[in-house]
């Protein structure tokens, strides 16, 4: 535990902040996760309307900085890359 008043008051903060980011990570994780379902489940069209839900929430999360631009983007890509596979 922290002694210092300033380093309680940023542990509070921390807490909070954290909470904030793991709802959107949350969200995003299960947004690919329907994507995912539907790109194996072989339904292109819902699973095209998913993954760009899912691209949309991951570009998002990466502008407010709850995750790194290049995880964003890594996710993004094999999202794509599964979605290419079933229509082709």
């Amino acid at each position: 535990m922290p002694n210092l008043a300033s380093s309680k008051k940023q542990l509070r903060t921390d807490a909070r902040r954290t909470a904030r980011n793991k709802s959107v990570r949350s969200l995003c994780k299960t947004k690919i996760t329907q994507a995912e379902k539907l790109v194996s489940a072989g339904k292109a069209d819902e699973a095209r309307k998913a993954v760009l839900s899912a691209s949309r929430s991951l570009d998002k999360a990466a502008s407010r900085g709850n995750l790194h631009p290049n995880n964003a983007t890594r996710r993004k890509a094999r999202l794509v890359k599964k979605l290419n596979k079933i229509k082709s």
